[in-house]
């Protein structure tokens, strides 16, 4: 075989491929048959004048719990959410209920090294099935990084902040655990999905 001939076929290839990219991208970026309708709203205002939101538009206003911390900081958990994967996420809002600049307490973090060592965060949290005789602890990436809201170092008057920890999840049949943050008031809260 000449190199000529295989330079041709390997041009010929390069060129049949190109073009198979091209007519892939130029099909996947059609109109989908030149319907130029607006798209219809599948809301409808309500008929009572309720304007009570729906799951989907948000989480409620009342919180799972409030945990007091130290130096008038506040955590309120508006959901601790059960997902297929097998995890709990628990979500909420710190806040600074002080009339003051507050730094947040490193001991948020917890004492163990690997967490320390990825800065501040929010891994010295956990959730005690009672009934299950077990604790469960803040997951961590495959760096070792707790899968919590990180680098919050301070708070200033008034401000609030969204922040979230990621568990492995009790057993199904598991609903109720108690929420533990260090330097906070446990809680106790329920477990959705």
């Amino acid at each position: 075989m000449s190199i000529r001939f295989t330079a041709k076929a390997r041009r010929g290839m390069v060129a049949l491929t190109v073009a198979a990219g091209l007519a892939l991208g130029v099909a996947g970026c059609g109109g989908g048959g030149g319907d130029d309708k607006k798209p219809q709203t599948s809301t409808s205002p309500s008929k009572n004048g309720d304007s009570q939101p729906s799951a989907q538009e948000g989480q409620s206003d009342e919180p799972l719990a409030e945990l007091k911390g130290p130096n008038g900081l506040v955590l309120d958990i508006t959901s601790a959410a059960r997902d297929a994967g097998g995890f709990v996420t628990v979500s909420g809002t710190l806040k600074n209920d002080s009339g003051r600049l507050l730094t947040i307490p490193a001991q948020l973090s917890g004492n163990e090294t690997e967490i320390i060592r990825n800065g501040r965060s929010f891994g010295g949290a956990t959730l005690v099935d009672a009934k299950g005789r077990k604790r469960y602890y803040v997951l961590r990436d495959t760096d070792g990084r707790p899968l919590t809201t990180t680098g919050v170092s301070s708070l200033k008057s008034g401000e609030t902040v969204p922040v979230f920890m990621q568990f492995p999840a009790p057993p199904a049949d598991t609903n109720q655990v108690s929420f533990q943050l260090p330097m906070f008031a446990p809680a106790d809260i329920s477990i959705s999905g």
